[in-house]
């Protein structure tokens, strides 16, 4: 039986580190703070909002809230941006996408300064993660990959580390600080010939095609560590990875759930990244 590798012992783990150092700043007259924007009323963006405000504000973190109509003006969302940008007691924001079609998203989160973008939506962000710079952060699911590997105490330096996925929201990101790790990355999708052959050759494999089931039994090795990033909804509504999860747990050493997997940790991850972003204005 494979080690089940659940998100919030991780989750509890990094809040507890946090609400210290929150307490810190709090000393030091500095209150780290999140500034929550979203456009419109979407269900699972309200869902994550609860869950990271709840995650935030139990670590000493005040969130705010902007909340526009669907009909808001991409000149009007830009401006606000621009007065976030530049108000110094907000160190995060966390834009929810995506954004209605009228508006220009790729030019709006291009608005939003990467030293505030908790998420890694910026090209900035990006740049940053592929460059090693620090400059932004990267996307919380792909940091929390690394939290949970490093919370379970499994080695990255030196491993054969397989991505199933090249979305810039998880594949690329992960690949990279993965490799910042000192991994040997191989980044694969579902075209890649011999897929089967490539993911089980690895010790360390990240799901994150947004395909469910489509990493099987032929796809896995004995040793393996699995973490499946992958979120589906079947026909009968139940949540289920990219992982088949019955077929691949009885393989491998050690797999994350779907779900109280990967997701569980990415709330605390956002506000690592607010406190992390509160600490670099202390002088």
């Amino acid at each position: 039986m494979a080690q089940l590798l659940k998100g919030l012992p991780v989750a509890k783990a990094i809040v507890q580190t946090l609400t210290e150092k929150a307490a810190a700043l709090h000393e030091k007259g500095v209150v780290p703070t999140l500034m929550i924007v979203r456009v419109g009323n979407r269900g699972d963006d309200i869902s994550y909002e609860k869950g990271a405000i709840k995650r935030c504000r139990s670590c000493g973190i005040d969130v705010r809230r902007i909340i526009f109509p669907e009909s808001v003006s991409e000149q009007y969302l830009l401006e606000t941006i621009e007065d976030i940008n530049n108000d110094p007691s907000i160190h995060g924001v966390l834009l929810f996408r995506p954004l209605p079609k009228h508006l220009n998203e790729a030019k709006v989160c291009a608005a939003l300064d990467p030293a505030k973008d908790m998420d890694g939506i910026t090209e900035g962000s990006m740049a940053g993660i592929f460059s090693g710079s620090g400059m932004g952060y990267p996307p919380c699911t792909a940091q929390a990959c690394i939290e949970i590997l490093d919370h379970y105490g499994f080695e990255i330096e030196g491993k054969k580390a397989t991505v199933l996925g090249r979305s810039n929201v998880i594949g690329k990101p992960v690949a990279m600080l993965l490799l910042k790790r000192n991994a040997t990355v191989t980044i694969c999708h579902t075209r890649t010939k011999e897929l089967p052959k490539t993911c089980s050759e690895a010790e360390i494999l990240i799901a994150a095609a947004g395909k469910a089931g489509v990493v099987g039994a032929g796809h896995v090795s004995e040793g393996q560590v699995v973490l499946d990033v992958g979120i589906n909804v079947t026909p009968e509504g139940k949540l289920t990875g990219d992982v088949d999860f019955g077929a691949v747990e009885p393989v491998v050493s050690a797999i994350t759930p779907v779900p109280a997997g990967v997701g569980s940790v990415t709330t605390a991850v956002l506000a690592k990244h607010v406190v992390m972003a509160a600490e670099k204005t202390v002088k």
